[in-house]
């Protein structure tokens, strides 16, 4: 019989808290003036902003210059690619079938 042992379960904590600190460096902010001239974020866009939406959450917290959604999006290809990027990240229909 294996013995689970807590350094493994403290290595598993440490790299999922690597990760997340990894993918906040990808997380960037957008002045609110640069809007009206800054192009509007699109479907890419969208997307990665909802894989990061969770993390963005918890430094939004702590920090009012980060945002979860961008204000300056072209519309609904934008609001498309956020719900697939959050789909995504908590595994979208495939854990309702189980």
């Amino acid at each position: 019989m294996k013995q689970k042992t807590y350094l493994s379960s403290f290595g598993k904590v440490g790299l999922g808290v690597l990760g997340i600190i990894l993918l906040t460096g990808c997380a960037t902010t957008v002045d609110i003036k640069a809007c009206t001239t800054a192009s509007p974020s699109g479907f890419l866009d969208g997307l990665w902003h909802g894989i990061i939406a969770p993390i963005a959450f918890v430094v939004s917290l702590f920090d009012d210059t980060v945002a979860i959604y961008d204000v300056n999006n072209n519309g609904g290809w934008y609001n498309l690619g956020f719900v697939l990027g959050s789909g995504i990240l908590f595994g979208g229909g495939s854990r309702a079938s189980k």
